[in-house]
């Protein structure tokens, strides 16, 4: 066989090879860009750093909430406002009375009212501080309104002892019946604020409000044993 019969065959096989490998080319896969987001894997990092960062977010939020429980028992409810209005009231009320009975105590001609009104000054004291945690548990800065019946009362007191003579017990006795008008006023006002709390749910507010009214019924028992004890007797006979 001659040359020239040799190349066209060959020719002819070298264009097949081409057509072949032109034709694997075309059907191999397109190469997916790196950074396109669009691949299962790449989409599956995208989404658990999504879930990161939202479960991050979760935490720092629960964290803050830790920090603040006062914020989770705003006020937010009529009802809210109208025990923290009263709250409010006996606060002043306890403020402006821990500041008389010092007054009553140095009128006083017995020495038995004179330490029951020194152990109430003690007592008020420690009101005026549970009222500032129920303040706090409602998540309000304790702030005072002007009470018009306990600005009443005081002035009353004071005008027992202007009245009355120095070193009797007829200045004792308007000092208990001046007192026990206060703790009255108290034991009204801390019976309703206890149940209004509980009524509400706010069961650790009850709590303190109960132990104030516990207290004032005390202080009130104790003021009409030293006046039955001798001093409504003896005032009598002056």
């Amino acid at each position: 066989m001659s040359w020239l019969h040799i190349k066209p065959l060959t020719i002819s096989i070298m264009a097949t090879a081409t057509k072949t490998s032109a034709k694997t080319i075309a059907k191999a896969p397109k190469a997916q860009p790196v950074n396109s987001g669009k691949t299962p894997a790449a989409k599956a990092v995208l989404a658990s750093a999504k879930s990161a960062g939202t479960a991050s977010a979760g935490k720092t939020a629960a964290a803050k909430a830790k920090k603040s429980p006062a914020a989770a028992a705003a006020i937010t409810t009529e009802f809210d406002s109208f025990l923290i209005d009263e709250l409010k009231d006996i606060y002043w009320a306890e403020k402006h009375l821990v500041k008389a009975l010092p007054k009553m105590r140095k009128a006083a001609t017995s020495s038995q009212l004179a330490m029951a009104f020194e152990k109430h000054t003690a007592d008020t004291e420690q009101h005026i501080k549970l009222i500032e945690q129920a303040f706090e548990l409602l998540g309000k800065k304790a702030q005072a309104k002007k009470c018009e019946a306990m600005a009443g009362l005081i002035a009353e007191a004071q005008g027992i002892i202007e009245d009355t003579e120095s070193g009797t017990l007829i200045r004792d006795a308007g000092l208990i019946l001046a007192a026990q008008k206060v703790e009255h006023y108290e034991i009204a006002t801390y019976g309703t604020l206890r149940t209004l709390a509980s009524h509400g749910g706010k069961t650790e507010v009850a709590a303190l409000l109960e132990q104030i009214l516990r207290n004032e019924k005390e202080t009130d028992a104790a003021l009409t044993q030293v006046a039955e004890s001798f001093v409504n007797e003896q005032a009598a006979q002056e």
